[in-house]
């Protein structure tokens, strides 16, 4: 839990230490969001001083959300009536503060040291190529300083950001400027910015070629795999690669992943994907003689469908 909050004028002095004492941009910039926890949030804002003008000139943009709008006033002892003064309001610790929304608390933090984030909301940030050295999902984040993300549903657009500052730590602007951990808020990317002192971003996982398939899909990926697998000796039905994961198509999966040391769930993901494209033939079938005698040729023929093989009538010398 935060305790008494720093002044913007005590941050200002502890920015100007830090650059005298020659640390590089990425541990300027960690040590500056440390420094701003407990500042307050507010809508749309960048780092302006926090004072009642202020938060009213962004209550009344007329952008600003209703709800955001009472939010703000809420929270300002002057502009909710409760006091005459900022003195002992939260954020007046003797001096001033700083207010942020989320994307103005990672701007400001690193404007800090001569970089401008560009974009006006998360999403631009993120979308814009300028900004990053690297970016990628939360599974693959370096352990460095990184903006971090998280997308909305739609699998687009990035309603919250705030900052990795090592070690799985979290720090950001929500209701304050907070800590936190990557296993809260559901946070899903992240991206370097391109500043000195950072890791460079590790080489993302390339995307995988074909898309993971299994009984029950249809179309050219399915037809792709039965193609690899006929071609190395597996049966997949008498209709051949006709793009329909059936239960012969998967009964060939299982087989050829067990001659390959795959786990046989009859699933083609990447491991299998890849042992196909690069795999070794089918072990040679062990043939059987097989005599049923008084079938019709087709009823023979059906047999053969299903199990393979071929036929002889009985008395041909075959």
């Amino acid at each position: 839990m935060v305790g008494r909050v720093n002044s913007a004028e005590q941050v200002a002095k502890l920015i100007d230490g830090w650059k005298a004492e020659g640390l590089g941009s990425a541990e300027i910039v960690k040590r500056t969001a440390e420094a701003c926890l407990g500042w307050s949030y507010v809508w749309g804002s960048l780092g302006e001083i926090c004072s009642p003008g202020n938060r009213k000139s962004y209550a009344e943009r007329s952008v600003c959300p209703s709800g955001e709008a009472a939010e703000i006033r809420m929270k300002c002892q002057r502009l909710n009536g409760s006091s005459g003064s900022c003195v002992g309001c939260q954020w007046y610790p003797g001096d001033t503060t700083r207010i942020f929304d989320c994307r103005g608390f990672t701007r400001w933090c690193l404007k800090q040291v001569g970089f401008t984030l560009q974009g006006a909301g998360a999403t631009s940030q993120w979308n814009n190529a300028a900004n990053w050295d690297g970016k990628g999902e939360l599974a693959t984040m370096p352990d460095t300083l990184c903006c971090v993300f998280k997308q909305n549903k739609d699998g687009k657009t990035m309603d919250h950001t705030g900052f990795h500052v090592g070690g799985g730590r979290i720090i950001h602007c929500s209701g304050t400027v907070k800590a936190g951990s990557t296993s809260e808020r559901g946070w899903t990317h992240w991206a370097v910015p391109k500043i000195s002192g950072v890791t460079p971003a590790p080489t993302p996982t390339p995307t995988p070629t074909h898309k993971t398939i299994r009984r029950g899909d249809r179309g050219e990926d399915v037809k792709y795999c039965q193609q690899l697998l006929m071609a190395l000796g597996y049966n997949v039905g008498a209709t051949g690669a006709d793009g329909i994961f059936g239960a012969k198509t998967e009964t060939a999966v299982k087989a050829f992943q067990n001659n390959n040391s795959l786990t046989a769930d009859g699933i083609v993901g990447p491991k299998t994907w890849d042992a196909l494209e690069n795999g070794q033939p089918a072990p040679a079938p062990l043939l059987w003689t097989v005599t049923i005698r008084n079938l019709l040729e087709d009823q023979a023929d059906e047999i053969i469908s299903q199990y393979g093989g071929t036929k002889t009538a009985e008395g041909s010398g075959a």
